[in-house]
């Protein structure tokens, strides 16, 4: 989240005891803990569905999940919760993902909603949302950014590990922004469907990519980019 030093109240400076005091209330707002993101794409869906309720899984989707989900699962990780789109697709990729990761709370949530984050430069001819697009989708996304990556809370002990599942357009801008890359070159990364991106922030706020649109695990001919 923010530098420690912005988290404490200088004005309550104690005149007896000074810098002490603060060195102490500093060490008191430091993250310890490192957080593990991992950015999942929805797998494959219906394109032909008119209401978000139509667009659900094909049933290589549903393979692409099962194959997300085994690969999650075989990390060894302890994940701590699963956040994701309230979008059907995103929503039905979800429930295959956490048959392979029993116990792990899932939790749904609209800012995660697929949408048109910020105009891409340079511009694409084949995509071109209403201008209103970017203010409405853009707030709401960048919001999402803010929400969700962000350095441990200073409470947390242990490092976590987290899975996001969402879409393209979301994780390709959230980690230009969280990689202090101008977010206008979003659509220039591409992901396949079903695939993993990891994001480490360190307890001092830096932020590594250590894999983007991972579908290494999947046989050829079951990626796709739809």
């Amino acid at each position: 989240r923010r530098e420690p030093l912005a988290l404490i109240n200088l004005k309550k400076k104690n005149e007896e005891t000074g810098e002490e005091e603060i060195a102490s209330r500093l060490d008191h707002c430091k993250a310890k803990a490192t957080r593990h993101i991992f950015l999942i794409r929805h797998s494959q869906y219906n394109l032909d569905g008119r209401a978000d309720k139509d667009r659900t899984l094909t049933p290589l989707g549903r393979e692409q999940a099962e194959l997300t989900g085994h690969r999650l699962a075989s990390l060894g990780l302890k994940f701590d919760q699963i956040i994701h789109s309230s979008m059907t697709r995103a929503t039905e990729t979800t429930e295959i993902i956490s048959k392979h990761l029993p116990g792990v709370k899932k939790i749904s949530t609209d800012l995660l909603r697929e949408g048109a984050p910020i105009e891409p430069d340079p511009p694409v001819s084949h995509w071109k949302p209403e201008a209103v697009q970017y203010y409405e989708d853009g707030a709401r996304i960048e919001a999402a950014f803010r929400n969700f990556i962000h350095r441990a809370d200073a409470k947390q002990e242990e490092d976590s590990y987290e899975i996001f599942v969402c879409h393209a357009n979301v994780i390709r801008y959230i980690v230009c922004r969280a990689l202090q890359f101008p977010p206008e070159g979003w659509l220039r990364l591409s992901l396949n469907n079903g695939s993993i991106t990891h994001l480490v922030i360190r307890p001092n706020g830096r932020v590594a990519l250590r894999t983007l649109g991972d579908t290494g695990f999947m046989p050829p001919d079951k990626i796709t980019r739809t």
